[in-house]
């Protein structure tokens, strides 16, 4: 089949590659020229893991290109993908969805027959209809389907996600809208991916919900880790044990900073934006909000409890800055509130992230970066580790504690044992879990 994918943003890029190694010819579309040059050059404008060699090699098999021409990329497409961004609007939370109807304009304007335009950004209730009526207005005299196919890849993991998904969530009202999609994804069937057809507002409401009880598991066991450290308990086995009941499983029972990304913090919000106009609030999501928000101020409370309440003139080692690992995103990561925080009470700060320098150098100004996690930490007062990269899961403590100045460890992700940091020299600080004594 060929398909036409406007805007080569995370979902966009992933999802056209992906398609094209499933054997359909895709044009990818972008108005900047810029990106569709580097694109061309085999230059991939994110770090997913993966993505360039698969871009790479479906360039080569002829059956994936770039481009800025969308008449021509319309030109015969059996489905045409809008991937646009829906970031979150100032002022008001609500999901800003003016480059959706943009794009749903022009691509209406180029079409020269009937056909299938797919929704795959993320948008609230309502607006794959907006969609319908805008095509209808712009184009009477075509008939124009409209699809709603939410993704639900995790940054770092998005090719294997897209590939063996847990299931494909398709909104369409028409058959021939279900059939095209049907196609599309048929690859899967050898897979036994269940493909769950709903209604366009079932489908949009899916994407938004899911993410929502995501983001209220994590701040779930944040608190819960809170709650142990109060009490003596350790989080590691709580979350375990909890895990280990079949109605709830392990995943997303991982305390941390807070959660972060291109999709958690504005789609809780759009979501709990769209409860509010509906006259339908959503407590939990606007409270999961609310504690995430306060989670990412509390960090920096911890780590200056970790130097004795005292940061001016301390120099403290940041490790890992993105909002996850496997990825250069720094979108509502938790290093944009703690290091502007560390650095504003007159701490040093020196950062090492293996992937984080190209978009983090702008975002936190005043701090230094390293490429070596052990240059970094020299004459570090404490180290802060952020995110956890698996560059960082097996430094040689004692080794990292011999260059330091001071012996404080802030570990946020929990990825060492107490009594392992402690044995290396460290004053260590972990999430939810009891303190070693030093060896």
């Amino acid at each position: 089949m060929r398909v036409a994918m406007i805007g080569t943003g995370y979902v966009g890029l992933v999802s056209g590659v992906c398609f094209s190694d499933f054997g359909h010819d895709v044009v990818c579309v972008d108005k900047a020229q810029a990106k569709i040059e580097m694109l061309r050059r085999g230059d991939m404008p994110i770090y997913e893991p993966g993505l360039e060699s698969l871009a790479a090699r479906n360039v080569a098999a002829g059956r994936l290109s770039f481009s800025t021409d969308l008449a021509a990329a319309l030109d015969g497409a059996d489905a045409v993908f809008i991937a646009v961004g829906t970031p979150t609007r100032r002022g008001d939370g609500h999901a800003d969805l003016s480059y959706v109807y943009a794009a749903a304009e022009e691509v209406g304007r180029a079409m020269t027959a009937p056909g299938v335009v797919v929704i795959k950004s993320t948008v609230p209730v309502g607006t794959n209809r907006e969609v319908l009526r805008i095509l209808r207005r712009v184009r009477p005299e075509l008939v124009i389907d409209v699809a709603s196919n939410p993704e639900f890849l995790r940054e770092g993991a998005a090719i294997e996600d897209f590939m063996r998904p847990d299931r494909v969530v398709v909104g369409a009202a028409t058959e021939r809208a279900r059939d095209v999609l049907r196609a599309l994804y048929r690859p899967l069937s050898l897979r036994d991916a269940p493909i769950h057809f709903t209604s366009l507002e079932s489908a949009e409401l899916i994407k938004y919900a899911a993410n929502a009880m995501l983001a209220t598991r994590i701040t779930f066991i944040n608190e819960i880790a809170d709650l142990c450290e109060h009490v003596g308990a350790d989080v590691q086995d709580v979350a375990h044990g909890v895990g280990l009941d079949r109605r709830i499983g392990p995943k997303f029972l991982h305390p941390g900073p807070g959660y972060g990304g291109s999709c958690f913090p504005k789609d809780t919000l759009a979501l709990a934006r769209t409860g509010q106009s509906a006259n339908s609030p959503l407590r939990i999501v606007e409270t999961v909000i609310a504690v995430n928000d306060a989670r990412k101020r509390r960090m920096v409370e911890k780590i200056s409890g970790a130097l004795d309440d005292r940061l001016a003139g301390r120099r403290i080692a940041v490790f890992g800055v993105t909002f996850k690992p496997d990825t250069d995103d720094m979108r509502e990561a938790p290093s944009l509130v703690v290091v502007p925080a560390l650095i504003g009470a007159g701490a040093a700060v020196t950062i090492c992230d293996p992937h984080g320098r190209k978009e983090g150098e702008a975002l936190l100004p005043g701090a230094a970066w390293r490429e070596d996690p052990y240059e970094a930490a020299a004459a570090a007062d404490a180290i802060v580790l952020l995110t956890e990269w698996n560059m960082f899961r097996g430094l040689d403590l004692a080794r990292l504690r011999s260059v330091m100045s001071g012996d404080a460890l802030v570990d946020l992700r929990n990825i060492y044992r107490p009594a392992e940091a402690a044995a290396a020299g460290f004053a260590y600080t972990s999430i939810g879990r009891p303190a070693a004594a030093p060896a």
